[in-house]
């Protein structure tokens, strides 16, 4: 999906550029507060696993990560889904294995009954 200026969007440079630097496949629960990244992975080099819980999708990314020495990349919504996210979070940490999460994020102009599910979710990922 490319802008109708024809200029790429942030999320098709975010998803270019995880190809231009080895990524191959990815890991998700699909979720509203990245549609525009799950539009760019279309027709992208770049497999998709659609996972039925975050905890799942991190520890699936964890496991591609300690395999290959490659970072794993795992791409989860805010509040639940980054905190259901986090048992693959810490065994990442744990075993020093690479691994990205993206969380999605909403823009600051949504109201704050939407934005408060995020506000409790960084000390929960916190080392």
């Amino acid at each position: 999906m490319t802008a109708k200026d024809n200029m790429r969007t942030a999320a098709e440079v975010l998803v270019d550029q995880l190809v231009v630097n080895g990524v191959r496949h990815a890991f998700c629960v699909p979720g509203e507060s990245y549609l525009a990244v799950l539009d760019a992975f279309h027709d992208r080099d770049l497999a998709v696993t659609v996972c039925r819980q975050e905890g799942g999708a991190a520890i699936m990314a964890e496991a591609v990560g300690k395999a290959t020495g490659q970072p794993g990349v795992c791409f989860v919504t805010r509040g639940p889904g980054a905190t259901n996210a986090s048992a693959g979070i810490h065994i990442a940490h744990q075993d020093s294995t690479p691994m990205i999460m993206f969380v999605g994020q909403l823009r600051a102009a949504c109201g704050d009954a939407r934005r408060s599910r995020s506000s409790t979710t960084a000390p929960c990922l916190a080392p």
